[in-house]
């Protein structure tokens, strides 16, 4: 919807309408409507502060030398990233009482995060990032060191 100043909707009802009381009660209505809408505004929550998380898929429990496949979640900035498994877990559980569901039932993280929907992670405070999975390269912390001669 298109914004328009207060001032120039004014001018525009007085151009228009004849009727001073009209134009009056109209433009009452209307700062009553822009004074509850920043109330509203004032009363919203703080948007949550949230952090980067790339939860990994190690179906056989070794990490060495394998091609690992991953999400991106965001989860709270003040909370353990350890706990993102179990909110999205959480988040699939509640997924599959909903019609769609029961229907298509979610057993896995990865079909979890394909199907759940953004509500149900909402939920949970966990936001996925990238529906399919993503590779992950593991590579040493240590820069090399250049010599310099």
């Amino acid at each position: 919807m298109a914004k328009i100043d207060v001032e120039t909707l004014k001018y525009i009802l007085q151009r228009n309408e004849t009727d001073i009381r009209k134009i009056n009660e109209i433009m009452q209505d209307i700062q009553m409507e822009l004074q509850a809408e920043e109330e509203e505004r004032a009363n919203r929550p703080p948007p949550v502060k949230k952090q980067y998380t790339i939860l990994l898929s190690d179906n056989d429990g070794s990490l060495v030398k394998k091609d690992l496949t991953g999400w991106i979640v965001q989860i709270p900035e003040d909370e353990s990233a350890s706990s993102t498994g179990d909110r999205i877990i959480r988040a699939a559980y509640e997924f599959n009482t909903t019609p769609k569901g029961i229907r298509m039932p979610v057993k896995t993280i990865g079909e979890a995060c394909e199907a759940v929907t953004a509500k149900n992670f909402k939920e949970q405070q966990v936001w996925v990032r990238t529906k399919t999975p993503v590779m992950v390269v593991a590579a040493p912390n240590a820069l090399p060191m250049e010599r310099t001669e």
